[in-house]
């Protein structure tokens, strides 16, 4: 005959000798994740949706007005391997965005150090080297435009310290229109880049900098050993940032020069605007869009994952 089973009684209190209620776990609720449907269903409307029916005209001939249309299947994509503008405007792409990334950094990182030190102005120095950075754009492309322009206060400094020989038509010459679009960049955006090394400076702590000097250790070794391992993060956000801004440039390139003189300063944004608005190729456009964002998904997740390797190792 089978007995049945005893009642689980609950435990008496030790220190009490009372019985006491045994808890019961309840299952966390997880987050409600349908707050988050309508800013989902904004987002497809807005973002995914369209750029589905973009990467489906990159397929056609639409000229953006006409409501026929063909599909063409790669044609677009093949006839950039033949066009010498798309071609060109892709090296030029890649050209800045890596000079951008190499001296945008230098430049900020050496500004953060100077700022970071005890000089009694730093205060007001970072104020003055980080406000280009929140000029828009376009306003520092005019600007800048006015300055480098045959007869702007570029060249007028240049002839007044007896420099004529070195007065050049800086947007107007093939051979500087580019690396003055660079230079210009550089100049507003590199008090963005100290900023965040300077953060990261400010977050290296003092004791690990006054043992390596008692160790003998001089300022270069101490920043080579010390500092750079622990400025991992802010690089690898300043390369990302740098990178991307780069490659999808157009403000300032378009407003400096127009893309010109000729094509020799076409990147692809602008080639992109000038094929669908100028000559009304949309679907060839779009197509270089495609691409465009294939190279700027390509290089961000792997400079990603090499800067994210490395910041592991240094640190």
């Amino acid at each position: 005959m089978a007995l049945a089973p005893q009642e689980q009684l609950p435990d008496p209190d030790r220190h009490t000798g009372t019985a006491t209620a045994p808890r019961i776990r309840r299952p966390r609720a997880g987050p409600p994740w349908w707050f988050a449907l309508p800013a989902i269903l904004l987002f497809a409307f807005v973002v995914l949706v369209p750029s589905a029916r973009g990467v489906y005209y990159a397929f056609t001939d639409w000229d953006g007005l006409d409501p026929d249309f063909a599909f063409v299947g790669l044609d677009n994509f093949t006839a950039m391997l033949s066009d010498s503008d798309a071609t060109q405007a892709i090296w030029h792409t890649l050209l800045i965005a890596v000079s951008i990334t190499v001296v945008q950094n230098a430049v900020g990182l050496l500004l953060a150090l100077g700022v970071n030190s005890a000089i009694k102005s730093r205060n007001a120095l970072r104020v003055f080297l980080f406000a280009p950075a929140v000029i828009t754009p376009i306003v520092t492309a005019y600007l800048w435009r006015n300055l480098l322009g045959p007869d702007g206060a570029v060249n007028s400094a240049l002839g007044a310290v007896g420099l004529d020989g070195s007065r050049q038509d800086w947007l107007g010459s093939p051979r500087l229109a580019l690396w003055s679009v660079i230079g210009v960049i550089v100049w507003q955006y590199a008090g963005y880049s100290m900023v965040i090394f300077l953060a990261g400076l400010q977050s290296v702590p003092k004791e690990i900098h006054e043992a390596a000097a008692i160790d003998g250790a001089g300022p270069v070794r101490r920043f080579w050993s010390v500092t750079r391992p622990l400025l991992a993060p802010a690089l690898t956000i300043n390369l990302m940032l740098s990178i991307i801004g780069g490659i999808k440039l157009f403000d300032q390139v378009y407003a400096l020069t127009g893309g010109g003189p000729g094509h020799a300063t076409d990147t692809l944004s602008t080639l992109i605007y000038k094929d669908a608005f100028t000559l009304g190729e949309f679907g060839y456009s779009i197509a270089l869009a495609v691409v465009l964002t294939i190279i700027v998904a390509v290089v961000s997740t792997g400079q990603y994952l090499v800067l994210s390797r490395n910041e592991r190792t240094m640190t």
